[in-house]
């Protein structure tokens, strides 16, 4: 399983939201965070930084560089 996925659901269940209260807040599709999360998809560059502004993390701990 790929790192990103689990820190994208990890970080999103740490702010009890749901997929689609997230998707609201980012502007994206919630088909979009449950493809993430089911590590079907992966977020481009700039979605990475949105979440990770939104989570108030890096995009390293996103990516599980850190």
């Amino acid at each position: 399983m790929k790192t990103i996925n689990i820190k994208i659901k990890a970080s999103r269940l740490k702010l009890k939201i749901t997929q689609a209260e997230l998707a609201l807040k980012i502007s994206i599709p919630q088909s979009t965070i449950s493809k993430w999360e089911n590590g079907k998809r992966e977020p481009g560059i700039n979605q990475l930084i949105t979440l990770a502004k939104f989570f108030k993390c890096t995009t390293d701990y996103l990516l599980g560089l850190e």
